[in-house]
């Protein structure tokens, strides 16, 4: 059984260790980048690239098949694309950052959360960096800023907290039970659907059997409210909804406890990898 890891004075110990390891955390995020990137006559812009052929994909399906009453749906499909393509390409990365580096575990002394943060901030430099070309394309194509604009850094914060939070308990979960990947897989298709990516939350239904069901997937599920949060910033002029509390405590929540439990299993990843 994996045991309390030894010396761990707490949460300001762990968050000193890790910034002694800085200089390797940013040669990880760097080789993640490199190794992306190389030879790749785009660069950053396939960060933009595949979520530009999803949203083509959607628009000819429910825009033209079967249209919605959703103002500039392309951009609408986008700003959901964006921060689901975030989370789902860091836990997917993540999930298998502890196993697939097993020469560094055997070899060299660091702090094991190294590992799958380095794939997190990997993702979020590629997020950043399709934001910084989607951001200006909504302009020109009619988004509608005001004061909320500044809120983006809060909602991208608040997304990285729960990204990062998932991260570790997969990354230290697949050390022990290898099938992670394959239920995570499946748990991201599932969550896809449930996360108003390509759709609005008012297309669910109010109640089913006396059950408020859209308010308690709203609720429940963080990216539901996150990617709302997201088109209410960068494209509409409308405040961010009340419920953007809820995802902000699941992320303390989550990076917490993802970093408590990994930190407790990670003295017996050398045995186990």
């Amino acid at each position: 059984m994996p045991g309390t890891q030894a010396g761990g004075g707490g949460a300001l110990a762990a968050v000193r260790e890790l910034w002694a390891f800085r200089d390797l955390l940013r040669s990880l995020v760097a080789r993640d980048l490199s190794v992306r990137y190389r030879r790749s006559a785009l660069g950053f812009l396939w960060s933009l690239l595949n979520p530009l052929l999803m949203m083509l994909v959607f628009t000819i399906v429910f825009e033209v098949v079967k249209p919605q009453q959703v103002r500039s749906y392309p951009l609408f499909v986008l700003a959901g694309l964006l921060p689901w393509n975030f989370l789902a390409g860091s836990l997917t990365g993540a999930v298998r950052s502890v196993t697939g580096n097993a020469h560094l575990i055997d070899k060299v002394h660091f702090p094991r959360e190294v590992l799958p943060l380095s794939v997190v901030l990997a993702n979020l430099v590629n997020f950043l960096l399709g934001l910084a070309v989607f951001l200006p394309l909504a302009l020109l194509m009619g988004a509608r800023w005001n004061g909320w604009i500044l809120a983006l850094p809060v909602v991208i914060g608040i997304q990285v907290m729960i990204v990062a939070g998932l991260s570790l308990m997969l990354a230290a979960m697949n050390v022990f039970y290898r099938d992670a990947e394959q239920v995570l897989e499946v748990g991201l298709t599932a969550w896809f659907f449930l996360t108003p990516v390509f759709y609005e939350l008012e297309l669910l239904p109010n109640q089913v059997l006396g059950i408020d069901v859209w308010r308690l997937v709203y609720t429940l599920n963080p990216m539901a409210t996150l990617v709302t949060d997201y088109r209410y910033v960068m494209l509409y002029e409308t405040p961010i909804i009340r419920h953007t509390l809820v995802p902000f405590v699941i992320g303390c929540v989550l990076l917490a406890g993802g970093w408590w439990a990994f930190r407790r299993v990670a003295p017996a990843f050398a045995e186990e990898v």
